[in-house]
């Protein structure tokens, strides 16, 4: 059995222990001492999971329906949050949220996917997959922005732009590539978190910034594991084989110069603690933050423009 799976089986039969135990703990020492003991088996076992996780565990825990979503970033680290809908040409799409509100005291926009906790909001947020309308909202309140001179904070966590009939028939393509031509130009400061999923166009459409920073336990791809084994073997259970080929982990991305940082996450992850994650989000940002509202705007928009045309190039020694 794979380590990682032997620890986060016996992680669950402790954590069960834990909960019985301070139930009827009270004012019993030996109870105490007990639950002392196996609160460091926890945390010896979370060090486990975190060194022997693979690419697959690490999708898994991406898309862990407690991770904390945009509007719970929004919740811990932005004051003054004033949501903004519609896209002025279809509709509204509560796949993506975009909104000013104010960080550190300054202005600034905030847009991201968000999905539901529960199959109700699930399904409102359509599991957090933007039609076109989700896309041209972001690109209204991005140019908001930039006419304002307000930094732009992006959360990104999509399985990809929805696919269906509709959203094709609405444009999807042609929404997506035009926020990849537009976010390139942009001249305010544009920064990135991948949160949970970076699923293909549809995460990268609200993604090409200034900086890109990922979360430990999320992922980066072109396409879902599910996917990609689905085209090469015709066989969606061979997703453990494609999500290691594909190199969708965190460090494999900052080896090869896709994203600029790895965030921490709390012992066992984001889901576990929203505040801790959010906090560990923060320090990034606010340093980052810091340091591109004092570049001028030609540096910015040259910066951005070399960062994405140097990925992908790669050379070997004869």
């Amino acid at each position: 059995m794979d380590p990682a799976v032997r620890a986060q089986r016996q992680l669950k039969a402790i954590e069960e222990q834990i909960a019985q135990l301070e139930a009827k703990a009270g004012h019993d020492q030996d109870a105490h001492l007990k639950l002392k003991h196996l609160h460091h088996q926890i945390n010896f076992l979370r060090e486990q999971i975190r060194a022997h996780v693979n690419a697959w565990q690490k999708t898994e825990l991406a898309r862990h329906a407690q991770r904390p979503f945009t509007l719970d970033y929004v919740e811990r680290l932005f004051s003054d949050w004033s949501e903004i809908h519609g896209d002025r040409s279809f509709g509204d799409d509560p796949a993506i949220v975009c909104g000013m509100a104010r960080y550190q005291g300054e202005e600034v926009m905030v847009i991201g996917h968000q999905k539901g906790r529960d199959t109700k909001q699930r399904v409102y947020r359509n599991f957090g997959q933007a039609n076109p309308e989700g896309y041209r909202k972001a690109l209204r309140c991005m140019k908001l922005a930039e006419k304002f001179g307000r930094p732009i904070f992006t959360f990104v966590d999509t399985p990809g732009a929805y696919p269906g009939l509709g959203a094709e028939e609405r444009g999807q393509a042609e929404a997506i590539a035009r926020n990849l031509r537009e976010m390139a130009r942009i001249e305010v400061p544009i920064i990135t978190t991948i949160t949970g999923e970076g699923g293909s166009g549809g995460a990268l459409a609200l993604a090409v910034s200034d900086r890109v920073y990922m979360m430990e336990n999320s992922v980066y791809s072109v396409i879902s594991p599910e996917g990609c084994a689905s085209i090469m073997w015709r066989d969606a259970s061979k997703k453990e084989i494609a999500a290691q080929a594909l190199r969708i982990t965190p460090p494999d991305l900052l080896e090869m110069g896709i994203i600029d940082e790895i965030i921490p996450e709390p012992d066992g992850g984001a889901h576990l603690d929203h505040d801790s994650a959010a906090a560990m989000v923060n320090e990034v940002l606010a340093r980052t933050y810091t340091e591109l509202k004092s570049k001028s705007v030609h540096d910015l928009l040259e910066s951005r423009y070399s960062k994405f045309r140097q990925m992908a190039h790669f050379f070997t020694e004869a």
